[in-house]
């Protein structure tokens, strides 16, 4: 660690710092505050879908009891077509966004399956409707949580350290100049003494 100089123009200095470190003070506390509740409403999102997707899945045990008598695979029934994600920006983190889904049902043959098929196709689309919404959710929500870290970081870095560190520097100096002072007027007050005494 450089050795603090105790004059004046370090003072200027870091008189300087105190007042930029200030300026990104609230700044900072801005976007921690708004990244808070965009992870609280983000939350409340993936509760919400979680709920509907166990909704779905006690729905599907109660309609199709017979489920597990099924032959085939269920994850045959459906398929994804095409995925569409874009990105928002909130206060320079990018974040995900579902744009479109499409859920296609491949053919089967109506005769040869058995007669809730259609009804067990209609929900699984529903099913990975909301479990794909459910991950882009998460994604959001950790990356989120990262840039609430970064942010909450780089605040007390400015709060709890920088700032604290030059304002006691800023005292320090001060102290040292106000004592160099007085140690002046004391020089020179000797120094008439003697010129005083020397003139008698």
């Amino acid at each position: 660690m450089t050795r603090l100089a105790l004059n004046k123009s370090t003072l200027n200095k870091e008189g300087r710092k105190v007042k930029a470190y200030q300026k990104f003070v609230p700044a900072l506390d801005l976007k921690r505050k708004q990244l808070l509740a965009a992870r609280v409403s983000t939350e409340k999102e993936k509760h919400a879908q979680e709920a509907g997707l166990q909704a779905l899945q006690a729905l599907v045990k109660a309609q199709l009891p017979m489920l597990p008598q099924f032959q085939g695979r269920v994850t045959d029934l459906v398929r994804i077509k095409s995925l569409q994600l874009s990105e928002t920006n909130l206060v320079g983190i990018r974040l995900p966004l579902l744009q479109s889904l499409e859920i296609e049902i491949p053919p089967y043959s109506c005769l040869a399956s058995a007669h809730w098929l259609d009804r067990l196709s209609e929900q699984l689309c529903e099913m990975v409707r909301l479990k794909t919404q459910l991950q882009i959710t998460e994604q959001r929500l950790r990356l989120l949580n990262r840039g609430l870290q970064k942010t909450t970081q780089r605040l007390n870095l400015f709060d709890k350290v920088l700032i604290p560190q030059s304002q006691k520097n800023i005292r320090k100096i001060h102290i040292a100049l106000a004592d160099a002072e007085r140690a002046g007027v004391v020089r020179a007050k000797i120094a008439k003494n003697k010129r005083l005494k020397a003139s008698a």
